[in-house]
């Protein structure tokens, strides 16, 4: 059987009716699957839905796989998969170019910044500015947003918990 790529949308959580979609079994599958593969295991928010992150949409799609098309039993599957993620992952080595990567000069905004705007680039130094390609500065501009996406959760959720600590005590 051909093996079809499926692109996993950038996001950082997945609600269980998009991992059915991306992997192509229903949720009652997905939730079996929890039951018996130990790595596959969603984050649930406070009402108890499941959050899937990319790893988990990744581990979802790879136990179809060993299940529907490699024909593996379920135990035979968890065996495989668990000898799979502990093989260390191999990473490719790039060598650092003198002078790639400086510091950030002191007007340059961060992620931190309450005002950063991720539409308006700030200007690179002179000697940086041609070491990322469109797509690469793309990629960055997702990355950062996604990482504001993160700030926010987690100044929502220390701000609920601290609201319920108050409440509580």
């Amino acid at each position: 059987m051909a093996q079809t790529a499926i692109v996993i949308p950038e996001k950082i959580y997945f609600k269980i009716g998009e991992v059915c979609d991306l992997v192509g079994v229903q949720a009652h599958v997905l939730r079996y699957w929890e039951t018996e593969f130990p790595m596959l295991s969603p984050q649930k928010n406070r009402s108890g839905q499941r959050s899937y992150r990319r790893r988990d949409v990744e581990i979802s799609l790879r136990i179809k796989e060993l299940l529907y098309e490699d024909m593996f039993t379920i135990a035979g599957a968890k065996k495989k998969l668990q000898t799979e993620m502990r093989e260390p992952i191999k990473l490719r080595v790039v060598p650092n170019e003198p002078g790639a990567i400086g510091p950030l000069s002191d007007n340059e905004p961060t992620l931190f910044d309450a005002e950063l705007d991720l539409d308006e680039p700030s200007q690179p130094p002179p000697a940086q500015s041609n070491l990322l390609s469109a797509d690469g500065r793309d990629a960055l501009r997702s990355l950062a947003s996604q990482l504001l996406e993160l700030r926010e959760m987690l100044k929502t959720t220390q701000t609920e918990e601290a609201s319920e600590h108050l409440r509580n005590n």
